[in-house]
């Protein structure tokens, strides 16, 4: 990822910051750019939009108008947050949201955004749009909010079910790791129903262990004493397990596969993806293999 590109979409919300200031940190780490990015639809069209920040509408009927507004508002929250040797040109799109965003991000390396914004674009964040970019997006989407900004990269997480498809985000955490110098821990759910069975007998849980120990040495070797293995045995579904784990041991990143097996449910992109999104105390990082296929 080394000269990564990274598109930040912003709703001039103060959320924005968020965004812009975790985008600095992988952008340092990997010798990168940053491109602020606002997508709008007409204002015939929606609540809010370009005079939300204190524009007119009598003013705005001339497109050309309106995206030098917001190209000059772009640049200048901007560089309001970041070093500005690290800004590119902003961008402005007319259209929807989402797939404004997926479209635009096909020229870049990585997407992040915030997980909510305010009225007029609030259904971009954990909402169906941002649903529609994790699951279409071509590139990794870092997904931030107020409470878990990126700011430290000493240890991160990545997600596994033993599935290709999981490993499809292995590369992404193993870079990351590799030239943050942090410890990476790779994380596997082992669940159980009380109500059918007892807790896995040692012998079972001894063999997921090997496993997991075998595939992080097969997969991530380079790392060395950085990497670590957790096999987590939970009565509650594998999100929810992982959610637990987290509140108690806050990562500096998360990073996981948005498509996973069945049982698997907390790395499918939908609700149950969105529910880990919210509750985590770190950010989210997620990876789509079918980018790949």
């Amino acid at each position: 990822m080394e000269n990564i590109k990274i598109l930040v979409p912003l709703d001039f919300s103060d959320l924005g910051s968020k965004a812009l200031q975790s985008a600095e940190k992988m952008a340092e780490l990997f010798n990168g750019s940053i491109t602020p990015f606002h997508s709008y639809l007409p204002l015939n069209e929606v609540d809010g939009g370009p005079y939300m920040f204190g524009m007119g509408t009598s003013a705005m009927e001339d497109f050309d108008e309106i995206e030098q507004a917001l190209h000059e508002r772009l640049a200048e929250l901007a560089n309001e947050e970041i070093d500005s040797a690290l800004l590119a040109e902003p961008l402005v799109s007319i259209g929807n949201p989402a797939q404004s965003i997926v479209e635009e991000s096909e020229d870049f390396d990585m997407i992040v955004m915030t997980t909510h914004g305010r009225t007029g674009f609030s259904r971009f964040f954990l909402g169906s749009v941002s649903e529609k970019v994790l699951r279409l997006s071509h590139v990794p989407v870092l997904i931030v909010n107020e409470e878990r900004e990126l700011s430290n990269l000493d240890r991160i997480m990545v997600t596994t079910d033993f599935s290709d498809h999981s490993k499809q985000a292995f590369p992404v955490a193993m870079e990351i790791a590799k030239k943050a110098n942090a410890k990476l821990e790779m994380v596997n759910v082992m669940p159980f129903d009380p109500q059918h069975e007892d807790e896995p007998a040692e012998s079972k849980k001894q063999l997921r262990e090997q496993r997991l120990k075998v595939l992080a040495k097969e997969e991530m070797h380079q790392l060395g004493d950085l990497l670590q293995t957790k096999l987590i045995i939970s009565e509650d579904t594998p999100h929810e397990a992982i959610l637990k784990y987290n509140l108690d041991n806050p990562h500096d990143l998360i990073v996981m596969s948005t498509v996973g097996r069945t049982g698997i449910d907390y790395l499918m992109v939908g609700s149950t993806t969105a529910n880990v999104a919210r509750h985590v105390k770190s950010p989210v990082l997620s990876v789509n293999p079918k980018a790949n296929n």
